[in-house]
Formats: structure tokens, C-alpha cells, sequence
């Protein structure tokens, strides 16, 4: 019973997710322009790691676990994957391509992951992950159109490189999961990760290095500012951005993953592709061209059939354990309707028994008062 819950605790987690993810990129483009990538990066991952640590030190408590300098280690290089790399290279996507492309683009995850979970995990990698991986790789080129294309270069490559990390980050987060739980995984991720981040903007202060990131054309990365940007008409946003979507979010997904699966997890990035170009059009206006739309259709086949077998895998399991407890419900209802029809029967033949001797004790006193009225008629006649 405790799996099903869980099972249902995932899909809750995923559609929170989903939601969440999938108003990422339109959310970040509102705000993009007040600040610096690099500094939206760290900001963002610094006050959602801050917000969700005393939940992540409550579960610590609650599961009798001490950080060690070990653990530390672990939590400081997936922040560096996951936060340092990867969504510094996803802000730059965003600054470069259109909110749409990036959300699909990036929900190529899945097939990335997959391969990683083969390198890294020793997980085979069977025919329908080699399909959907064909079908991811299709999507991209199709939305891209290489050969008449008007989006960016550098927003595509950003992407595509932002996908890869995170696709890394989560499967070496998923390892940690299993002990500590996705809330700590995150929490402690992101605080590790920001904290990288800042260190890094620090030295972008000192004049030579400021200099040499200027000359050859990485201005974004000179003198990074800390605390710019901020005001009254954007602070909504960037709630949304750091607590909603960073903090909520990123918890939601490892959670799903804590309670379900890697791949069941996923189905984040199914959906997602789907969702996000139309909240994309709704909110921002963005058109959705007809060479996306057929993209989407690829990353969202190539998708499906790489989570496909473990769905169904997982369905047909739950089917299992639901019949197995069916059965041992009946078996246990049996048990008991025996162990009452036996009580009964025993408090019957008890009843028969007390009876009998109820009947035979009567018919030894009629005899025995028989046989003292013979002796006193025999007593009589003698006399």
C-alpha cells in the first residue's frame, strides 16, 4: 500500500514540476534584461537554496544523519555540475534564443540521461533508447533548421551544452538521493552551487582579469555585479524565479525521483515541451512555427519511447502488488470467517454438550425417584 502512495506522491511532484519548469524560461526572460546572466544564476539558486535548508536540516534530523566532510565534498561537486555549469550556460541560452526553442530543446534531457546512466551507472541501454534517442536528435535539427535558420547559434550551442550538464547533474544526484533524500540533495546543491558561482564573480573584480574577460568578448563576465538590478516592478518576478521555480521546483523533481524512478521522473521533460511553446505564445506573445510543432512531435516520441518499458513495467508491478493484496486480504477474511465458523460450532456442540448432560442428569434423578417410590410401595406391602 505504501508503494501505491508513493506512486501517487510522484505524479503530484511531477505535475508541480511540470508547471513550474515549464514557466522557467518565460519568467527568466521577463527579468533577463535587469541583470546580469551570471549574477540572475547565483541569486536565484542562492535564495532557493536558503529557503528550503531548514526543511533539507529537518530531514537530516529525522533520518539520524550527520553531514560528513565527505558528504560535503559530494554536495560541492554537484553544485558545481548542476548550478555552476549548467545553468550558467541555460541563463546564456536565454539571453541568446527564444524562450520556446530552449524549453524544448532542453527537454531532450531524458536521452542524455539515459547515456549517462549507461556511462556512469552501468544501466544497459536497449533498443528503445537507441529509437529515442534517433527521434530526439531528429527534433533538434528540425526545430534548428540548420540550413534556414534564424535562431542564434550560440543560444543553440548554450542549450544543447546546458541540456548535457544537467542531465549529468541528475544522474549523479540521483545517487545521493537514495541516502539523503531529494530535498537535502537540492538544497545543499544549490547553497554549494551559488556559493561557486559568487566566488567566481569576485575575481571578475580584479582589473586584469575584468581586462582579459573584456578583450575577448565575455563583457557579461567582467565586473559581475552583486545586488543591481533589483526594483519594485521585478521583485515579484524574481520571487517567482528564486523560491517558485528554483526552490519548489528543483525540490519537486528529485522528489519525484526519491519516490518513484529516474525514468518516471522524466515525464517532466515529456510534457514540458508541449507546455511550455503554448504559455510561451500566451504569455510572450512567441509564435510557434510549423517546424517546431513537428519537433516537439520527435522529442516528445523520442521521449515516450525511451520511458515507455519502465512505465508499463511499473504499471503492470502495481497491478501485481494490488492483486497480491487483494489476495491476501480474501485470504485473511477467509481466516477469519473459518476461525468465527469454528467458534461457532464450538460454542454449539458446548450448547449440545451441556444439553446432553443436562438430559441425562434429568433422566438419572427421574430413575432414581422412580427406583425410591418402588422401595417405599415394596416397604408397604410388607408392612
Amino acid at each position: 500500500m505504501s508503494n501505491m502512495s508513493n506512486k501517487k506522491k510522484g505524479f503530484i511532484y511531477i505535475a508541480i514540476t511540470t508547471v513550474l519548469f515549464s514557466s522557467m524560461e518565460i519568467a527568466l526572460k521577463f527579468i533577463a534584461g535587469d541583470f546580469n546572466p551570471v549574477q540572475l544564476t547565483f541569486s536565484r539558486f542562492l535564495i532557493g537554496g536558503i529557503v528550503l535548508l531548514p526543511f533539507a536540516l529537518r530531514a537530516l534530523k529525522a533520518k539520524g544523519i550527520k553531514l560528513s566532510r565527505h558528504d560535503l565534498s559530494k554536495f560541492a561537486m554537484l553544485g558545481f555540475v548542476g548550478i555552476f555549469v549548467s545553468m550558467m550556460l541555460y541563463q546564456l541560452a536565454v539571453c541568446n534564443a527564444k524562450a520556446s526553442v530552449v524549453a524544448v530543446l532542453f527537454s531532450s534531457n531524458p536521452v542524455f540521461v539515459m547515456l549517462f546512466a549507461f556511462i556512469l551507472l552501468g544501466e544497459p541501454i536497449f533498443k528503445n533508447n537507441i529509437a529515442a534517442l534517433i527521434f530526439d536528435v531528429a527534433g533538434i535539427l528540425i526545430i534548428v533548421d540548420p540550413l534556414h535558420t534564424d535562431i542564434s547559434a550560440a543560444g543553440i550551442t548554450f542549450t544543447i551544452l546546458a541540456t548535457l550538464m544537467f542531465a549529468l547533474y541528475g544522474v549523479l544526484g540521483k545517487k545521493q538521493c537514495k541516502r539523503f533524500g531529494g530535498l537535502v540533495v537540492t538544497c545543499f546543491g544549490f547553497i554549494f552551487g551559488s556559493a561557486e558561482i559568487m566566488a567566481a564573480a569576485a575575481l571578475t573584480h580584479i582589473a586584469p582579469v575584468a581586462s582579459l574577460l573584456s578583450a575577448g568578448g565575455l563583457s557579461n563576465f567582467a565586473n559581475i555585479p552583486f545586488i543591481s538590478g533589483y526594483s519594485m516592478s521585478n521583485i515579484g518576478v524574481v520571487l517567482f524565479v528564486c523560491v517558485g521555480v528554483t526552490g519548489i521546483g528543483f525540490a519537486s523533481y528529485f522528489k519525484a525521483m526519491e519516490v518513484t524512478s529516474a525514468n518516471t521522473a522524466s515525464l517532466v521533460f515529456f510534457f514540458k515541451p508541449a507546455l511550455a511553446p503554448v504559455l510561451a505564445f500566451l504569455i510572450l506573445k512567441e509564435a510557434i512555427p510549423f517546424n517546431m510543432i513537428i519537433g516537439i512531435v520527435c522529442i516528445l516520441a523520442g521521449s515516450m519511447i525511451s520511458i515507455a518499458p519502465a512505465l508499463i513495467a511499473s504499471v503492470i508491478s502495481s497491478r501485481g502488488e494490488a492483486e497480491e493484496l487483494e489476495t491476501e486480504a480474501e485470504k485473511e477474511e477467509f481466516s477469519e470467517g473459518y476461525a468465527v465458523s469454528s467458534a461457532s460450532a464450538d460454542t454449539a456442540a458446548a450448547a449440545e454438550a451441556d444439553e446432553n448432560e443436562i438430559h441425562e442428569t434429568s433422566t438419572l434423578e427421574n430413575i432414581s425417584a422412580a427406583g425410591e417410590i418402588e422401595d417405599e410401595e415394596d416397604e408397604e406391602e410388607r408392612a
